[in-house]
């Protein structure tokens, strides 16, 4: 059975419109407390990012796990990863994440981890689901859960970042420019990195409610690249509005994407004998990422799109790193989930460690050109049974040949079909990605 409000990354929309509305989050908080409520300590913790709409989401959510007899940690804004983390620390039978990650202000979101920390799977999901369709039942009286602040919860989570690097690591000499993307790690990541010797130079740390990701962050980068040729830093830092996704910027301006990320840590780690099992990507993984993977004589493998897929596919075969190429980078052996100032540690340190550039680092990956156009849709569309992009997608796939690949796939949180072409010429690429847009376009 297909999930019904579920997504690849919990539950989506926009503010106001069903299903972000407060009626929806208070029977949502009900039915999550009814499926994950663990009988000897119920007991959940909810963290937000800094949007407007957080304050409203999380009293609603309050409300109907308190009538399902759970007591809530509320952590106030925190990033993604922070709440799995403190999920584990607290014992706790879930943790909630009231954040849209990426998107504009105006959406917003809700997640869940599991008491262990980690992003449910689809069987827990669609149990909730079925809640969801019966009437609330509040507990008794007696049974009824009551919510307390944490008022201490940024700084356990900080420790717990610079645990994440050997004690002895200093990045003294190190100047950083962060970008807090406005958005959850706006008071945390700055003071981790600060706290390890770096000269840190936050920008977008200034949240107000309305500008979490605007013109910033992991997905707009080109302040950041300013930013760091300005200040002639040694590296830039972007993070999203929730702290689960990293994209970095090297020394001299350029990009260094996820893929580019986990190809430095793969052979960091290699080279240290803290590699264990294989790497693991997305479909929408550059292909230069599996060749370089490869050319290390170490396993590759290919997950759905979404890090809770790259987490089953690192449990499958006992890997530690994995991730994708929008910056969601796990690390197994630190923490269960993407994490994108604990994934920006791990790259300082190889930076430290052998005493080289991250340009210089980024060189054991060659990049193939690679186009992606998010082409907007009115309604749903059957892929496989779409004739017109089908025979668009073949005609395409002829022309590559074995030196290039397509993937079509539905975002799973926005309106959106994502049209990817990768090979070896980007005007070609660029033309044969624009085509089989087109076909998308006239199918919607």
């Amino acid at each position: 059975m297909s999930r019904k409000y579920f997504g690849t990354d919990g539950i989506r929309g926009t503010i106001g419109k069903f299903p972000m509305t407060p009626d929806f989050a208070l029977k949502l908080g009900w039915a999550a407390g009814k499926v994950l409520s663990n009988n000897s300590n119920p007991l959940a913790v909810i963290g937000k990012d800094t949007r407007i709409s957080g304050y409203m989401l999380e009293s609603a959510l309050q409300a109907g796990l308190v009538a399902a007899g759970l007591d809530i940690l509320l952590v106030g804004p925190m990033p993604t990863p922070a709440v799995s983390y403190l999920t584990r620390t607290f014992r706790a039978s879930a943790g909630i994440v009231i954040s849209a990650s990426h998107n504009p202000y105006y959406d917003n979101g809700i997640k869940f981890f599991s008491a262990n920390g980690t992003k449910l799977d689809d069987a827990i999901e669609m149990k909730i689901e079925a809640y969801l369709e019966k009437d609330i039942v509040t507990v008794s009286s007696d049974y009824l859960g009551k919510a307390v602040r944490v008022e201490d919860a940024a700084g356990r989570y900080i420790e717990f970042c610079k645990r994440s690097v050997p004690a002895e690591m200093s990045l003294n000499g190190l100047r950083l420019v962060v970008d807090c993307a406005n958005g959850a790690t706006y008071h945390v990541t700055p003071s981790v990195l600060e706290e390890l010797g770096a000269e840190v130079i936050p920008i977008y740390n200034e949240p107000n409610g309305v500008n979490i990701n605007k013109e910033c962050g992991a997905t707009s980068l080109s302040n950041l690249q300013k930013n760091v040729k300005t200040y002639r830093a040694n590296v830039g830092i972007a993070l999203d509005g929730d702290g689960d996704r990293l994209m970095m910027v090297d020394e001299q301006g350029d990009v260094v994407d996820g893929d580019e990320i986990i190809a430095i840590l793969a052979k960091h780690r290699l080279e240290h004998e803290s590699l264990s099992g294989d790497v693991v990507g997305t479909l929408m993984s550059n292909l230069g990422l599996e060749k370089a993977i490869q050319n290390m004589h170490v396993g590759f493998r290919r997950a759905n799109v979404g890090d809770r897929y790259v987490m089953e596919q690192l449990r499958a075969c006992n890997g530690v790193l994995g991730g994708e190429g929008s910056g969601h980078i796990i690390i197994r052996d630190r923490i269960e989930t993407g994490d994108g100032t604990i994934a920006a540690l791990q790259v300082l340190h190889a930076m430290v460690v052998s005493g080289k550039t991250l340009h210089e680092l980024k060189q054991v990956m060659e990049k193939y050109p690679q186009i992606l156009i998010n082409v907007p849709i009115q309604k749903k569309i059957n892929l496989d049974k779409a004739k017109g992009i089908q025979a668009s997608v073949k005609n395409v796939e002829e022309k590559l040949g074995n030196k290039g690949r397509v993937l079509l796939r539905a975002s799973g949180t926005e309106p959106l079909i994502r049209v990817m072409v990768e090979g070896e010429d980007l005007m070609v690429i660029t033309e044969l990605a624009e085509q089989i847009a087109e076909a998308v376009r006239k199918a919607s």
